[in-house]
């Protein structure tokens, strides 16, 4: 067997380093994408003290796409900042709370803080959290995952 050329070398360094996409697939490792099985999840998930990245999704072409885009960040920005996808069909509860009518779509759970108003206290168990909620409005790739947290201050990995 031949010896790579220089060229070859140089090409195969860059495709393995570099961050952005080149046309060919990442090994990106074990998923890091959550599915959503229950709220109960999704709270103790929030607990965790991370930012979440929650993407409501339906059955559609565009999902395929969206999927990978997510399984790309999430490995990029794994433990800093949790992904989440959620499929409307299956859990329409869950997707009807949030009062959208485009699918899909993506929002930023973080910051979860124990509020100061509990209000009527049913079950002394029971402890209302405040957390705050960012729709998602970037570009759909690990770049546009990447300039809104900087944007809104949230760190992750690349940028600690």
């Amino acid at each position: 067997m031949e010896e790579p050329t220089v060229l070859d070398r140089l090409i195969s360094s860059l495709r393995s380093t570099s961050k952005y996409y080149t046309g060919y697939p990442k090994d990106l490792g074990p998923s890091r994408l959550i599915h959503f099985n229950s709220e109960r999840q999704f709270v103790e998930l929030l607990h965790g003290g991370h930012p979440v990245v929650v993407a409501f999704t339906i059955k559609c072409p565009y999902t395929k796409h969206l999927d990978r885009v997510l399984e790309e960040a999430a490995a990029e920005f794994y433990p800093q900042i949790k992904f989440m996808r959620v499929e409307c069909p299956k859990y329409p509860g869950f997707c009807i709370t949030r009062q959208r009518k485009e699918y899909p779509f993506i929002e930023v759970f973080h910051s979860p803080e124990q509020s100061s108003n509990q209000g009527k206290v049913i079950d002394p168990n029971i402890t209302r959290y405040s957390v705050k909620v960012l729709p998602f409005n970037y570009d759909q790739s690990t770049y546009g995952f990447r300039e809104f947290f900087k944007r809104h201050g949230m760190h992750t990995s690349a940028s600690v």
